[in-house]
This record gives structure tokens, C-alpha cells and sequence, in this order.
């Protein structure tokens, strides 16, 4: 009952630390912002279990920060009924997309549309590359690219 009357959306990446809690804490801001925070559900998960009840990256959060932007996120791993429950499913490259669209395909009842973030991009760039191994710039570029498409898409989805 608590879903009947939101949009529920799902970010997804490979861990659960860097790209898909940056972009569920700028989805949350903007739809704060928006003054339609009560219309949606964001959340966030991982396609591999590695990471499970791990904060985000401290980079991430510093990157964060610097937006006024906080989460509480706990890393977690998508499960069946994600697919059952979330309308979109947002991730963050293709090997996301594979995996997503795989497990996907063993739950008989999913609804979710599965897609690439990049993909409501203006500026056309598809991929959200993980900035795991990089420095803060690579960070703060996953922040901007999770701004661009986060505000495309709750402008289409609103």
C-alpha cells in the first residue's frame, strides 16, 4: 500500500558504494528541492554482494558533501522482488545491464523497467563510468553526469 500512489526507482551499479548512492541521494535532493520527495521511492542496490551493510566510498560522500547533499545508504544487493516492486531500475553501464536484465528474467511478476541511467543524458554520455580506481575528479564527473540525468528524468517522468 505504502507504493500504490509513488514511483518507486532502483539506481543500480556493480558494488553499491560509489555511482548508484551518488545518484539515489541527488535523485532524493532534487525531488526535495522539487517539492515532490513525496511522490517518489529511491533507493539503491548492487548487482554482486561484496559490499552488503558497507557505507558509500568516503570519497563519494566528501563528493557529496560538497553539494550539501547526506545519505545513510547501506550497500545491499538486488533482489527478486526489487524487480516486483521498483518501476525503473536505473544502472550505470552495460555489464549493470546485462546482469540486471539476466536476473530479471527469472522473476515470473517483473514490472520494472530496466535502462541505463546515461541513457535520459543530455549531453549523450551513456555510460556512468565507476570511479572506484580513480581519483575525486572521476567522482565529481559521476556526480554531474547523476545531475543531468537525474533532472531529465524526473522532467520526464513528473
Amino acid at each position: 500500500i505504502f507504493y500504490m500512489a509513488k514511483k518507486v526507482i532502483l539506481c543500480i551499479c556493480l558494488w553499491n558504494i560509489c555511482r548508484s548512492p551518488i545518484a539515489e541521494a541527488v535523485f532524493q535532493k532534487m525531488a526535495t528541492d522539487n517539492g515532490v520527495v513525496d511522490k517518489w521511492v529511491i533507493d539503491s542496490g548492487a548487482t554482486s554482494d561484496w559490499n552488503t551493510g558497507s557505507t558509500p566510498d568516503a570519497r563519494g560522500l566528501a563528493c557529496l558533501r560538497k553539494h550539501v547533499i547526506e545519505t545513510d545508504h547501506r550497500a545491499r544487493q538486488v533482489t527478486k522482488e526489487d524487480f516486483m516492486t521498483f518501476d525503473h531500475i536505473l544502472c550505470m553501464d552495460e555489464s549493470n545491464l546485462r546482469d540486471l536484465n539476466k536476473k530479471a528474467s527469472s522473476v515470473k511478476n517483473s514490472k520494472a523497467k530496466i535502462e541505463l541511467l546515461g541513457s535520459y543524458d543530455p549531453e549523450k554520455q551513456l555510460i556512468i563510468q565507476d570511479p572506484y580506481y580513480g581519483s575525486d575528479k572521476d567522482f565529481e564527473t559521476v556526480y554531474e553526469q547523476c545531475v543531468r540525468c537525474c533532472k531529465a528524468f524526473l522532467e520526464q517522468h513528473s
